[in-house]
């Protein structure tokens, strides 16, 4: 009897430790269970979220041109033939960006631009030089949006590859008529320059104080012509826009300084002059599409454009 007591007891014993065993086997299955839930939830969560960011910035990149093409009109240009690279590079980038907007250009010289300006004819008076007491009097705003400089370039088989200002300045009023005179072959000097009104000629010319002074053998109405007419002549010289020397013809040094940016933006080279874009008022006073235009180029990608064309930003 007692034997079989004890058989009763043991075995109830065993069976509740079985009880126990699975209440624990069950518990850790809920809670894994639990956590297992609680996980997904936080990954859908984290889906939602990455969802609405990537709604929300595509939304964004969608607005901007939606915003860009609100902007409509057109923006006429007119003046210095020394800004044509540039004037076409900011109406073609413009245009990309306010797809309706027209931005035309024409290129009749610094003098003539202003003129149309005054008149009414074009929105911005292109002009390389600073505007004069009675252009601005009569109501034209002067705009600097660069800085160019003006290389003095000679014939490529020239072996005369640097001069003083006094040099230069007695080969442009005709007291130096051989570049022999200065060390060179004997040969004689042809001088060529720009037309007058031209921006570029009223900036060298008075850069260099011979206004009115100078003895040219041949005045041409646009940079280009000047570039191909150096190239071309042996014994020529003439003055262009910094931005577009190359290999066709040798730049001078003046007073021994190269004609480059650096020594531009350093103030050590003598020959150097504004890009004006001027308006017939102030900025704030003209419609819409020009006041966007001007904010466009005080902007890094503004700027970033004015320096791939070759010239120095004003800041």
């Amino acid at each position: 009897m007692k034997n079989r007591t004890i058989a009763f007891i043991t075995a109830g014993i065993l069976a509740a430790a079985s009880l126990t065993g699975c209440g624990s086997t069950a518990d850790t299955q809920t809670d894994a269970t639990a956590a297992d839930s609680a996980a997904a939830e936080d990954a859908v969560a984290d889906t939602a979220d990455n969802a609405a960011d990537a709604e929300t910035a595509s939304e964004a990149e969608e607005s901007a041109p939606e915003a860009n093409a609100d902007l409509s009109g057109s923006i006429s240009m007119s003046g210095s033939t020394s800004m044509e690279k540039l004037a076409n590079a900011v109406a073609e980038v413009f245009m990309e960006k306010y797809p309706n907007v027209t931005v035309t250009a024409e290129f009749t010289g610094s003098s003539a631009g202003i003129e149309s300006l005054l008149a009414g004819s074009c929105d911005i008076g292109n002009s390389s030089r600073n505007l004069k007491d009675e252009e601005k009097s009569a109501g034209a705003v002067e705009n600097i949006v660069a800085i160019d400089g003006i290389a003095v370039a000679v014939d490529p088989a020239n072996t005369v590859t640097e001069l003083t200002q006094e040099q230069l300045i007695s080969i442009y009023t005709g007291e130096t008529k051989n570049w022999s005179e200065l060390g060179g072959a004997d040969q004689a000097i042809v001088v060529v320059g720009r037309e007058a009104g031209s921006g570029t000629r009223g900036a060298f010319e008075e850069l260099l104080g011979i206004e009115d002074a100078c003895a040219y053998a041949n005045e041409l109405d646009s940079t280009g012509a000047v570039m191909a007419k150096v190239a071309s002549t042996p014994g020529a010289i003439g003055y262009v826009s910094l931005d577009v020397i190359d290999d066709s013809v040798i730049a001078v040094k003046l007073d021994g300084i190269e004609p480059t940016e650096e020594n531009i933006k350093a103030g050590t080279y003598a020959l150097s002059r504004p890009f004006v874009m001027a308006t017939n008022g102030e900025i704030s006073e003209q419609k819409a599409e020009v006041q966007e235009l001007f904010s466009f180029l005080a902007s890094d990608e503004g700027k970033e454009l004015i320096k791939s064309v070759g010239l120095i930003t004003v800041d």
